[in-house]
């Protein structure tokens, strides 16, 4: 039985914050987008809920550590909170394939597909927006209907793609 939620997934690096084109894991040089806290809280009263969704391969190469990457997500969070935004939960992967294989890096579908089962989140109610291919495959991959948008694009000119039943 799904919830009546619906969820939008959203990257993290290149959707929420400027990707600069090596690893974001510092909260001094995490830069969120323009328009982004706009377009979330215009679909967050259209009735939408968020979980990020994330690789962060700089855990396996030894760039940075988990707690890095958990001492930047709780002061994001605080940021979302503090504009009105609630994130239902984040889901990052720790693993690169070129050190390690697993289950959960995007393109696999496994983080999505975790949230939707904890969320009891029907897939076609659900979105998930990335700016590369792995991420629209991770949300199709469970069912869930990806829209790719540029690197660093700001959201607001994009929201219109998502459909509100």
């Amino acid at each position: 039985m799904y919830s009546n939620r619906k969820v939008i997934f959203l990257d993290r690096d290149g959707v929420i914050n400027r990707d600069a084109g090596d690893y974001t894991y510092q909260w001094e040089k995490f830069e969120f987008l323009p328009g982004l806290f706009h377009a979330l809280q215009e679909l967050q009263a259209k009735g939408f809920s968020f979980i990020i969704i994330t690789n962060q391969a700089g855990i396996s190469k030894g760039i940075y550590t988990h707690h890095d990457v958990n001492a930047l997500h709780t002061k994001m969070m605080e940021s979302f909170k503090s504009n009105g935004i609630s994130i239902l939960e984040i889901y990052y992967c720790p693993h690169h394939d070129s050190i390690e294989k697993c289950l959960c890096r995007k393109p696999g579908s496994l983080m999505v597909e975790k949230a939707l089962a904890r969320f009891q989140l029907d897939p076609s109610q659900c979105y998930f927006i990335g700016d590369r291919e792995r991420d629209i495959l991770a949300g199709n991959g469970a069912g869930v209907k990806g829209i790719l948008v540029p690197e660093n694009s700001d959201l607001r000119n994009y929201i219109q793609q998502i459909q509100v039943t």
